[in-house]
């Protein structure tokens, strides 16, 4: 997927950080009509053969297959294709934590009728048998959809914390397939370079408004007006006692 400006920047008002005062609108590349698994391996997605011995390839296993894993192993199935994912570093560990609870506070004083959850967390984006993803960290507005087992329909947030084995899944595939679904906002967390981009996806399809953060920050959250920010000081802070430089 390619991005490319559409639109003039904006300016995000009185309360913007001088360092991050622009806004870009992108638009989504993905042709119409492209096999999903393509655009997986376009996006540098691999993955690995789940063994189940049924028969069925890659772009042909369903919800069933899936539960059928090893209740210890972690998958994606997205559009029936079956992704492995690796076990999280204790980095990727602390910011979530960290983001859980500042999200909690936040939503529970500003949008108490959402719910905020955390990985492993099955969601069944589109709500068919071919897709389950386990996003990091999910707010989720519309309680209808909450299930016991999993959550059935697009959340209103999702963020991803990055990792090397999940950047261009996450930043490039993810970022259309979770469009596509109703998602209206998406936070890309990249403990590497310290920085948060930023998506809030527009009702016309394919666009969305785009915006780069530091760990340094105040973010706002888009689906409540700008009127809950999450504070990213403290867990760079936490990252630098812990870390160091170390990447």
């Amino acid at each position: 997927m390619g991005r490319k400006e559409t639109g003039t920047d904006h300016t995000s008002g009185s309360n913007s950080n001088p360092q991050n005062e622009k806004e870009f609108r992108y638009y989504s590349e993905y042709p119409e009509g492209r096999p999903d698994g393509e655009a997986l391996e376009a996006a540098g997605v691999y993955w690995t053969d789940p063994g189940l011995r049924n028969g069925k390839k890659q772009g042909e296993y369903t919800l069933e297959d899936y539960l059928a894993l090893p209740y210890e192993e972690r998958w994606e199935l997205i559009d029936g294709y079956l992704i492995r994912m690796d076990a999280p570093t204790t980095e990727h560990q602390v910011i979530l934590g960290n983001l859980h609870i500042a999200f909690r506070r936040c939503i529970d004083e500003h949008c108490a009728s959402c719910k905020v959850l955390f990985a492993p967390t099955d969601v069944q984006l589109d709500m068919d048998n071919k897709t389950i993803v386990e996003p990091d960290l999910i707010v989720l507005c519309d309680l209808q959809k909450l299930r016991k087992k999993r959550i059935f329909g697009a959340p209103d947030l999702l963020v991803e914390i990055l990792s090397p084995s999940t950047h261009s899944k996450d930043m490039l595939w993810k970022n259309s397939k979770y469009q596509k679904a109703g998602v209206k906002e998406y936070w890309m967390v990249d403990p590497e370079k310290r920085k948060v981009l930023v998506n809030l996806f527009e009702k016309t399809e394919g666009e969305y408004r785009s915006r780069l953060y530091g760990f340094d920050e105040e973010i706002p959250v888009g689906i409540s007006r700008g009127e809950c920010r999450i504070d990213f000081a403290p867990i760079q802070r936490e990252l630098e006692e812990l870390y160091g430089d170390e990447s």
